[in-house]
């Protein structure tokens, strides 16, 4: 069924969105729910293409998005697996707001998108 509630930029976002568990993580979901966790190596992936940090304010190097991302990212992954978004889910609301330990609450965070960077 066509939804008619989204605009192009949505439906673009969540194609782009849908590709890239296509190629990442499709392939290999039955070893991930065995193992019970995204690999390591997939975070940087999603850093990559910018889907993680969706509801982070930019001055602790998120996008501050603010906007439907967030849950097109979750809802695109619940597809694949409701275990893999609920893995995504818990990094974003619980990981990744977490502050680190020495480090004031004010300190800017380090993101997969600024740790590639180095």
């Amino acid at each position: 069924m066509k939804r008619e509630i989204y605009d192009a930029d949505h439906e673009s976002f969540r194609a782009s969105v849908r590709s890239l568990l296509d190629r990442a993580v499709k392939p290999s979901a039955d070893r991930y729910l065995e193992a019970k966790q995204l690999p390591r190596e997939m975070w940087p992936t999603f850093g990559r293409q910018g889907l993680l940090g969706l509801q982070i304010p930019e001055q602790y190097a998120g996008s501050a998005a603010g906007d439907f991302r967030y849950n097109a990212v979750l809802g695109e992954l619940g597809k694949v697996s409701t275990s893999l978004s609920s893995c995504h889910g818990i990094h974003t609301d619980i990981v990744a707001r977490r502050p680190r330990r020495g480090r004031g609450a004010a300190a800017p965070r380090r993101t997969s998108r600024s740790m590639d960077q180095r």
